[in-house]
């Protein structure tokens, strides 16, 4: 039997499918970035879906192809967002009831929008941590109920459905396109790209993005099997699955001409700057494909380069998190064990002689231990440029106020912090 790999044929008949519910997205060109690189890059807006990612293609697409007794009896998936909306719009929009498994740990926003969606056709239920733990949990609830599973990313009708926006950027652009740049969680997405590109543009280089903290399919890859991670960082959560798929996996490997990661406190930089610069909203996975191009600024130089941005399902709570991530990222934000004499006025010493001028305290704890010298306090710091550091910690060590420095301690950080 040969190993699937999506055909034209039903690629065009997906997008067919997905008409009625899914708009043709933006491909933008973005001047501050072009400018950046010194290359044509353009946006392709699948954030802009009205359910703000490019995950209604394939759900649509999957559950359209649905017999008559499979939609009687009912859908069930695991998503830990965007998968979980699509299927609802869907199930919504065919009048198909669903039960749609997300991690606990999903952002609100997300869950939210998720019943928006599915209104009276849909039950949320949360479990689990991960993604993983949602997925074991609604597959053996659609074994028992009998029903059909809508996975997010390894099923053919699913990556047919994400392949739709390969189409739609070869029918936007009569220039050749010489990059494009995924975001990659499972795989759906990438593995349609590359039926599409590897047929109709195969000089295209598609190169595919994970989280630094979830590397599945770049680790896969280098082993040449697919390879389950025991853990992940689950902050990109639209991206941090421990297992890809085994078709997405078989397509990726031949078909990718380069997966990388990149540093979670990196793309949180990017969050900022799209909002702050741009004026555009993106979840963490959507801005992976445009904080890697730093890493390719000399191969992209002159190019026609094309960034998927995937998502914009972002909870407004998380902002204070991505602010601070990305600055300890930039080397911004710095945390200390600083030893306070308990004397009088030790504090204002702190302030006034220790503190350069621009240096702000962000992070303060401290509870006075009555038969010691000096007491220890968590002292969190703000700087305006990373060569501030080291001057920094010299007075400190000078005046005797240094205790330790624990943003290079992970589990000292993650237990004080």
């Amino acid at each position: 039997m040969e190993p699937y790999f999506p055909k034209i044929k039903d690629i065009r008949k997906a997008a067919e499918t997905i008409r009625q519910v899914a708009d043709i997205t933006p491909l933008m060109q973005s001047i501050r970035y072009s400018k950046t690189y010194d290359a044509n890059i353009l946006l392709k807006r699948e954030d802009l879906h009205r359910v703000r990612s490019y995950k209604i293609r394939g759900a649509f697409n999957k559950i359209s192809s649905l017999t008559k007794e499979e939609t009687v009896n009912g859908v069930v998936c695991a998503s830990a967002g965007n998968h979980a909306q699509g299927v609802a719009f869907a199930c919504n929009h065919l009048g198909i009831k669903g039960t749609i498994y997300m991690p606990s740990v999903t952002p609100k926003q997300k869950v939210e929008q998720t019943k928006l969606f599915g209104g009276d056709w849909v039950t949320v239920v949360l479990e689990g941590d991960t993604f993983d733990d949602s997925s074991d949990a609604a597959k053996k609830f659609c074994a028992a109920e009998k029903k059909t599973y809508i996975h997010p990313f390894d099923d053919p009708k699913i990556i047919e459905g994400q392949a739709t926006v390969g189409l739609e950027i070869l029918e936007q652009t009569k220039k050749p396109i010489d990059y494009i740049f995924v975001a990659v969680g499972g795989g759906g997405l990438a593995s349609g790209l590359c039926a599409v590109f590897k047929t109709l543009s195969p000089q295209t280089k598609i190169i595919g993005v994970e989280p630094k903290g979830a590397p599945s399919m770049k680790t896969s890859i280098e082993k040449g099997v697919n390879t389950e991670l025991e853990h992940i960082d689950k902050f990109i959560d639209g991206a941090a699955v421990k297992r890809v798929g085994n078709l997405t996996f078989n397509i990726c490997k031949d078909c990718l001409y380069d997966m990388v990661t990149v540093p979670e406190g990196k793309v949180c930089q990017t969050i900022l700057d799209l909002y702050n610069r741009d004026a555009i909203v993106v979840e963490p996975a959507g801005a992976l494909t445009i904080t890697v191009l730093d890493d390719f600024k000399e191969e992209i130089k002159g190019k026609n380069v094309v960034c998927i941005v995937s998502g914009s399902n972002n909870d407004i709570t998380r902002t204070a998190e991505i602010k601070e991530r990305a600055l300890l990222y930039g080397k911004l934000k710095h945390y200390f064990i600083i030893r306070f004499p308990q004397r009088p006025g030790a504090l204002k010493e702190f302030v006034v002689d220790i503190l350069g001028p621009t240096d702000d305290i962000t992070h303060f704890e401290y509870s006075k231990k009555s038969s010691r010298e000096n007491a220890p306090a968590v002292v969190g710091i703000e700087l305006k440029s990373p060569d501030d550091l080291a001057p920094l910690i010299k007075r400190m060590k000078d005046n005797n106020f240094f205790g330790d420095y624990i943003n290079d301690k992970p589990d000292l950080f993650q237990y004080l912090i």
